[in-house]
């Protein structure tokens, strides 16, 4: 591990173990690939289909997203192929498009657990919609990676849960880190 700031707190260490740091250089945060106009901090759809549009529709209205139809229809499509739950309450649809220029994010929190898709014996709680630029295979790995990490720390999801805004959601993502490529 890198050099640590004397006055790190144990909160602190404790995402720094997260994040599988390294000492050689900066790391972003799961902040850095959303932004509080991309979080829904109560979905108001009740399943995947809505959820997935919901999201879909914030990302074309912060320009993530050129053309929201076929977007969704991908993100809708692959996961009607391949269910992206995991037992810690967490989604992650995605669609690769090459209209998508920066690979982003919105987050979804859902008041209740929401059954997701026909395979899946537990309910979703958070969703992350990944647009992800058609080019861009390494920093979308990257990014899901670090996002299914989040299964393993139930104290961030808690977090998660307890955040009052969209704001407080994002400040508990930017101190999640993202390994470096």
């Amino acid at each position: 591990m890198g050099t640590r700031v004397p006055a790190a707190t144990a909160l602190e260490s404790r995402f720094m173990a997260f994040d599988g740091a390294s000492s050689t250089g900066a790391l972003e945060t799961l902040a850095d690939y959303t932004c509080v106009a991309l979080i829904e901090p109560e979905l108001g759809e009740p399943d995947a289909a809505g959820i997935i549009s919901e999201l879909s529709q914030a990302l074309q209205r912060e320009g993530t997203v050129s053309d929201l139809l076929p977007f969704y229809h991908a993100a809708l499509n692959r996961e009607l192929l391949t269910d992206s739950s995991v037992e810690a309450e967490l989604a992650f649809p995605h669609a690769r498009m090459s209209g998508v220029k920066q690979l982003r994010f919105a987050f979804g929190r859902a008041p209740a657990p929401v059954t997701w898709g026909a395979r899946s014996s537990w309910g979703v709680r958070f969703v992350f919609l990944l647009a992800v630029p058609a080019t861009d295979a390494a920093g979308y790995l990257q990014l899901l990676a670090s996002l299914a990490r989040l299964g393993q720390h139930p104290d961030l999801l808690l977090e998660l849960r307890a955040a009052a805004d969209a704001g407080a959601i994002l400040d508990v993502l930017d101190r999640i880190k993202v390994r470096p490529a």
